[in-house]
């Protein structure tokens, strides 16, 4: 069966019980067992249930992973796959990462005797050159947030499996509709479930899946082993959203791109990273493994200071000035003083978290009134230069 297909049956059958199309919400959090020290398939519902059952089915399928794990957030699901590591062990990042990621890995991680080394994602030498003979685990994001590089996966894939490194990748950006990063060869994909999964900024979730069945049952060990769980109704949620994702995300990468060509031939924009661009320095590796469709990310840079582009991100009045992505409404956010507030001032300069930088999440307006928001927002700055 094809994708969208299988986003609406695998995982979604008829109620045995009442013949219901959609999966009844289970709440229970403990089910009765057949006999003391016999289990049934349920007991406690942290170790699972029924609903969140049946959504990781739905995720394993369409990423075609061994398993799938739902949590209560995406930042929850890497930290678990951060878990698998101990002291002494060091992992390679990418330098294009969510300011999540960079905290966890910085700043929880360390206190467990973590190190971690950051690379650029795009430049598989550069990630070659940070192994070290400790690295266990390499961490990339499948489109880098908010820089937009696209690493070569199956390359950074094999360089880590030569090392004896798992490599996980958060594909976020790039949910499985377009990209599916454990065809490629990486061991875990990661996702804000938050994000393009629910679709709907109404449920907060994280998924891990796992390439193969040995991996997938170590972080379920450790899931379960610390209850970071996705609750009933947020799987539903995540269940319903997950049925339209294709179609959802089709719209929105159409849109991304006549956004994203328009930004780049405003007189008022210094830089355009989008993917879908000819301009953008990955672009050829976007096409080979996205096709057609590259997300609907995009980051600019305006002519104008700090000051400048925080008042742009507060003028829009379609975009709504917030954290998150991915959703039916589009988004507007200053990643230097929101998402990446994480980084340290030495690092935003490292790594080209400028003052001057935009990230806006299109989501399913029409793109002309998308447009017309921005250029009015762009056009409001004060002493522009």
């Amino acid at each position: 069966m094809k994708f969208r297909t299988r986003a609406i049956h695998v995982g979604n059958e008829p109620d045995p019980s009442t013949g219901a199309v959609v999966n009844p919400i289970h709440l229970a959090t403990t089910f009765v067992q057949p006999g003391a020290g016999t289990w049934g398939q349920y007991d406690y519902s942290r170790s699972g249930s029924p609903t969140r059952a049946a959504v990781e089915r739905t995720l394993a399928d369409l990423e075609g992973a061994a398993g799938a794990l739902a949590f209560s957030s995406g930042m929850a699901a890497t930290h678990c796959a951060t878990m698998l590591l101990k002291s002494g062990d060091h992992v390679v990042a990418g330098c294009d990462i969510y300011g999540g990621t960079f905290r966890l890995l910085h700043k929880i991680c360390n206190r467990s005797g973590v190190s971690v080394t950051l690379a650029p994602a795009d430049d598989a030498a550069q990630v070659k050159a940070a192994i070290r003979p400790n690295t266990k685990m390499v961490w990339i994001e499948s489109i880098g947030n908010p820089l937009m590089t696209i690493p070569d996966i199956p390359e950074i894939a094999d360089i880590a499996h030569a090392n004896g490194a798992l490599l996980g990748v958060d594909s976020t950006f790039a949910p499985p509709a377009i990209l599916r990063p454990l065809e490629l060869g990486a061991d875990i994909v990661m996702h804000s479930a938050t994000k393009y999964l629910g679709g709907h900024s109404d449920c907060l979730a994280g998924v891990l899946a796992a390439r193969d069945a040995v991996l997938h049952k170590e972080l379920y060990f450790v899931q379960n082993a610390t209850g970071a769980v996705l609750g009933g109704l947020e799987c539903f949620l995540l269940q319903r959203g997950i049925k339209t994702l294709e179609l959802r995300l089709r719209e929105q990468c159409k849109s991304a791109l006549q956004i994203a060509k328009w930004l780049e031939g405003h007189p008022r924009v210094k830089r355009v990273l989008y993917p879908g661009l000819p301009s953008h320095a990955n672009h050829a590796r976007a096409t080979k493994y996205m096709g057609n469709q590259f997300g609907a990310m995009i980051s600019f840079e305006i002519n104008g200071d700090f000051a400048m582009t925080k008042q742009v991100c507060q003028a829009t009045k379609l975009f709504g000035l917030a954290v998150s992505l991915g959703a039916v409404e589009s988004l507007i956010e200053q990643p230097s003083s929101m998402s990446h507030a994480s980084y340290d001032a030495q690092a935003k300069v490292a790594f080209g978290i400028t003052d001057s930088l935009i990230r806006i999440s299109i989501g399913l307006e029409d793109p002309q009134d998308l447009m017309a928001d921005l250029d009015a927002a762009i056009g409001a700055m004060e002493g522009i230069r």
